[in-house]
């Protein structure tokens, strides 16, 4: 059985990502947490207000978080009825970083699936400063789902590489089951003006073979230009249905995740985004 946490702020997005993750995992036996981090809620007004009735103010907020992660999950039940899925919630007085953190390790989490952005949507960059934030410091594999996607098997997935990170087997298994079930083309894209690999190279290349063994693996290769620009251009012409990237040291993925301001990401994918953590867990 899968174990799959949702964060969820209740917006149109995160709505449009909790239809996504049921739809994905229709056929498939899961627990799906449904997850509100109301820390920042409680401190705002604090602030605002002088430190005046924070106890009352939490317990307040409290009780409308849970009367909403319910009304969420009885809106589900009778529009998704599927016997394979379980919900729980949870509210958590903590960051949505800490939160969700914590909670992948209590339950180990398969993974995460949230929206791009959230309630304080800004049409004019790709993702919001909590997913951002959750690609960068939670060591669980994080799948995005774009607001404006409408869901279609990821019947092709794009996984752009350069073969030198030692990829990690819990999260290749990940990808493996979601290309088993789905019948899933996988195309790594190696962003290079040269063929040939190194030794080195060669190995992670063989690893990726041996454990993807479900996946019809496709091996692409571009020249150098802007690697945001190339990913991008590779998922139009080809009309690739998931993005994958692997966030570890010195990758390109951390790179983009490290800038100063979330607008400076040099990648604006239009479908879903896994990001794989290389991250001890």
């Amino acid at each position: 059985m899968k174990n799959i946490l949702i964060p969820t702020d209740f917006s149109p997005n995160a709505m449009h990502a909790i239809a996504y993750a049921l739809q994905l995992y229709k056929c498939e036996r899961a627990t799906i947490y449904f997850l509100h981090a109301y820390a920042d809620e409680v401190y705002g007004p604090f602030k605002k207000n002088g430190g005046k009735s924070f106890e009352e103010q939490k317990v307040n907020i409290k009780k409308n978080v849970d009367e909403s992660l319910k009304k969420l999950v009885d809106k589900l039940t009778k529009k998704y009825h599927n016997p394979k899925h379980k919900f729980e919630t949870i509210s958590a007085f903590e960051s949505l970083v800490d939160a969700v953190n914590d909670f992948s390790n209590q339950i180990n989490v398969d993974l995460i699936i949230m929206g791009t952005q959230g309630q304080t949507a800004n049409k004019k960059i790709t993702f919001g400063s909590h997913t951002v934030q959750v690609f960068k410091y939670v060591s669980c594999p994080v799948l995005a789902i774009p607001e404006d996607y409408e869901y279609q098997q990821p019947k092709k997935i794009v996984f752009p590489t350069d073969y030198l990170l030692p990829y990690k087997r819990r999260e290749l298994k990940l990808l493996n089951t979601l290309a088993a079930e789905f019948k899933s083309e996988i195309h790594c894209l190696y962003i290079s003006d040269f063929e040939n690999l190194s030794h080195r190279q060669l190995d992670n290349k063989r690893f990726l073979q041996e454990s993807l063994p479900d996946a019809y693996l496709y091996f692409k290769r571009t020249p150098v230009k802007n690697k945001g620009e190339a990913i991008t251009e590779f998922i139009t012409e080809n009309d690739m249905d998931l993005l994958v990237m692997v966030n570890a040291r010195h990758s390109f993925l951390e790179d983009m995740l490290y800038r100063s301001t979330v607008d400076e990401i040099g990648l604006h994918p239009k479908i879903p985004f896994l990001v794989m953590q290389n991250l001890p867990r």
